[in-house]
């Protein structure tokens, strides 16, 4: 599987219940912290749940996000 980077935009097998599928990655380590691209709510999941949960990456962030960071919209 690629490399998960922050700023990534993925897409669950699961949509939340906004109706959104699509989230950003936020933070990066032993647990995924991720933000909904519909409503915006943060959702924090250990690395194999969201591994099992995650269906796939749609687009690498443009510029490589330093840090844990959560504001990655400039």
């Amino acid at each position: 599987m690629e490399e998960l980077q922050l700023g990534d935009l993925v897409q669950m097998r699961k949509s939340h219940p906004c109706g959104s599928d699509k989230w950003t990655v936020i933070r990066v380590g032993a647990d995924i912290k991720i933000r909904c691209q519909g409503c915006n709510r943060i959702v924090m999941l250990d690395r194999m749940v969201f591994m099992k949960r995650l269906k796939r990456i749609l687009a690498h962030s443009e510029v490589p996000v330093r840090g844990t960071n959560e504001d990655v919209t400039e």
